[in-house]
């Protein structure tokens, strides 16, 4: 299914393409896919032709965001993808959340 999602961004001219691996840092999916478009009927496009695309592959995608086009969500089971207009994914930043090294803890000192 991934390759699918990648292919129909690709397809649609989306920039900034990113796949983050969520197995063992998440429960709500294996596969984050963050996109950007050029503008908001760009976003809401590519998101249309992804449902449409996954559909065809049997997938019941839940969409969250497509009336506006600044941020859509598209949640197709195993895989979130994201598609963004660039200010607004500039603004949110959704990516460093999943990609920067968890912090670490200072083992307590003893008496």
């Amino acid at each position: 299914m991934v390759g699918a999602i990648l292919a129909s961004l690709d397809d649609d001219k989306a920039q900034d393409i990113l796949t983050i691996d969520l197995v063992g840092k998440t429960s709500i999916a294996d596969r984050m896919i963050i996109a950007s478009g050029t503008s908001a009927r760009q976003v809401s496009a590519m998101a249309e032709h992804l449902v449409s695309k996954l559909k065809e592959l049997g997938v019941k995608a839940l969409t969250e965001g497509e009336k506006y086009g600044d941020w859509v969500l598209i949640d197709a089971g195993d895989v979130v993808v994201h598609l963004f207009r660039p200010e607004v994914r500039t603004f949110y930043q959704i990516e460093r959340i999943w990609t920067s090294p968890a912090p670490t803890k200072k083992p307590a000192k003893r008496a």
